[in-house]
This record gives C-alpha cells, sequence and structure tokens, in this order.
C-alpha cells in the first residue's frame, strides 16, 4: 500500500514463485499535494480522506486474500511535521500499520524494481524517479546501487512553488525553475557522469505520461512495449506545457487530468536531469518503488520489514498526540 502525494495505490500481487505478479490493483485519489504546502503540516479534513482511503484499501487486501498490507508513506507526508500523529491517527483508526521511508530508501528500493525488470544485461543502471515531493536519483552495478539521493524536486513541491499563482507561468518562471533543478542536482549529476551507466531508467506516473505525450506506446498496449523518452523530444515539449494552463494540457496525450498542473515543473525537471546527467535517453520502467518493497520483502524475509517500521517506530516522540478528528462511518 503506497500512499503518495495523489493517490493510495494498493497492489496484491502472487509472490509464490519469487516474482511479485499482479493480482489486483486499485487506487482512491487523495491529492494531499493540492492541500498541503510543501513543508507544511497536513490538516485534518486531508487526514480524514487519507484514514478514509487506507481503510478502503485494507478491506480490499483482505477481500482478496492478502495478508496485512507493507504501508508506507512517500514524501508528501514524510516532510509534514504532524507526520508522527498522522501515522499514529491511521494505525489507530485503520489497524494499519503506516510508516515512511527516508528518500534513499525510497531511491534504493525503487531501483531494485527497475533493475529486476530490467535484468542483468542491462549493466551499469542509472534511475531517475519524479514523485510529487522528491526526486530519486541511483546508480549501481549489482541488485541493489552504490549511490542513491533524494533531493526536494517533485513535480507537486516545484508546481506549488513557482507555478502557484500563474497559470500558465511566465517565462521568467519557467527559467526560475530550471535554474533552481540545475543547482540541486549539480553535484548528483556530476557523479551519475563519472559513473558511466550504460543504462538508464526513469519510473513514475510522471514519466510514463511525459512518455506518452513524446509518443511512447499507450498503456493499453501492456507492459513489455518497449517504452523509450528521447531527450530531444522532451525538450521539444516544455514550450507545448507551458504555453497552455492545466486545463488544457489535460486534453494533451497522456496528460491526465489530476496531474496536469504539475505536468510542466515535471517535465522541467526530468528533462534538466537527463541533460545535467548527459543521458540522451531514458527506458520508461512500469516497476518501480512498489515492486521494489515486495521483492525486498520476498527475497529477505519479513524480519526486512519488521526492521523497517522499527526504525520508523524509533524516530517517533514516545507519545503521539492523536489527531482530533471525527470518527467516518463506516
Amino acid at each position: 500500500m503506497d500512499v503518495g502525494s495523489n493517490t493510495v495505490r494498493l497492489v496484491v500481487a502472487d509472490a509464490d514463485d519469487g516474482v511479485p505478479l499482479p493480482v489486483h490493483t486499485a487506487k482512491w485519489r487523495l491529492r494531499l499535494s493540492e492541500q498541503v504546502t510543501p513543508g507544511g503540516p497536513i490538516p485534518e479534513q486531508a487526514v480524514e480522506q487519507l484514514v478514509h482511503a487506507v481503510a478502503e484499501a485494507s478491506r480490499t487486501a483482505t477481500r482478496w486474500g492478502a495478508a496485512g498490507p507493507l504501508a508506507f508513506a512517500t514524501a508528501v507526508v514524510r516532510g509534514a511535521p504532524n507526520r508522527h500523529e498522522v501515522l499514529h491517527t491511521v494505525r489507530a483508526r485503520t489497524g494499519v500499520d503506516l510508516c515512511t521511508l527516508p528518500g534513499e530508501v525510497e531511491a534504493e528500493l525503487t531501483f531494485l524494481g527497475a533493475r529486476r525488470w530490467m535484468g542483468w544485461r542491462s549493466g551499469p543502471l542509472a534511475l531517475l524517479d519524479i514523485g510529487g515531493g522528491s526526486l530519486e536519483v541511483a546508480f549501481g552495478r549489482g541488485r541493489l546501487p552504490d549511490f542513491v539521493a533524494s533531493l526536494p524536486l517533485g513535480a507537486g513541491r516545484l508546481t506549488h512553488e513557482f507555478f502557484k499563482d500563474e497559470d500558465p507561468p511566465s517565462p521568467e518562471r519557467v527559467r526560475a525553475l530550471r535554474r533552481k533543478v540545475r543547482h540541486q542536482l549539480r553535484d548528483v549529476a556530476a557523479r551519475i557522469r563519472w559513473e558511466g551507466p550504460r543504462t538508464a531508467v526513469a519510473t513514475s506516473r510522471t514519466f510514463q505520461q511525459l512518455g506518452r505525450l513524446c509518443g511512447t506506446a499507450p498503456g493499453r498496449h501492456g507492459p513489455f512495449v518497449d517504452r523509450k523518452l528521447h531527450r530531444a523530444a522532451l525538450r521539444e515539449a516544455i514550450p507545448r506545457l507551458a504555453a497552455l494552463p492545466a486545463a488544457e494540457r489535460a486534453l494533451l496525450p497522456g496528460i491526465s487530468a489530476p496531474r496536469a498542473a504539475q505536468s510542466l515543473a515535471g517535465a522541467v525537471v526530468a528533462h534538466t536531469a537527463m541533460k545535467l546527467t548527459g543521458l540522451r535517453s531514458v527506458t520508461v520502467c512500469p516497476w518501480a518503488i512498489r515492486e521494489g518493497v515486495l521483492l525486498r520483502h520476498i527475497e529477505d524475509g519479513p524480519a526486512w520489514w519488521a526492521e523497517v517500521t522499527r526504525r520508523n517506530e524509533e524516530a517517533a516522540p514516545p507519545d503521539p498526540v492523536p489527531l482530533r478528528i471525527a470518527t467516518a462511518s463506516s
């Protein structure tokens, strides 16, 4: 169970043969990124929506005969000053032990998912993953990465910071965003260039939608179609996105209405990251953090997840105060 900036996603998988084969997937829209200022607390109304979605996901998992979910939240909850109270409230109201993962752990798990999908023939592998609140970058030659970084360059976060009051934004705002991305990515990109990856992959809904905008095959063609996002095509797409308000971006191929507002910031981050790292193209990979979590659980056993949740618990204050929100009706 993955609590992200826009949705709660549930994957029920058959893992008996060591590969997480999806049996059922479901999602519940939250749009936390629209209700939470970057670095600000999660408001009570949003927590109520989160509790409802997590409870529904848990009930769905039970109906499919799954064990208690491996439930985690990404940057939008991780960065909130009231995250401990939020996690405590979710646990008390739903029985689901939701935890947050450090950005570097997210990058490691996403890398594992991408490595398993791409296979060993891909060689030294670079990874880019754009979420709502953060950008994860990783590089490695083996099962797990040798180098990871998590930067506050998520598409939702940057949209709120640079484009909140302008739709479409002015060219000056777009240039200011690109300057910030270049500055924060400089050292990480230098490391990726130095490593010289043989293969580069990109994960996340942001990259999937940008790939579709730039001509990759639609999702209905299945996960095994080779999808390449080329930097040159992405560069040409950015002025198209920048010229349109969010409502009209949603009419472009691949751009969904819930993500239309942040599609421009995502495109700028993606193009700048590819340019600075010297990547002319990336393979859009369907496996990411959820598959990485499942793979670690399969390969390293339940003790691995128990250690993750134990560390999360140790980071919490001794007696977090539950948020005072009304119990949702069943």
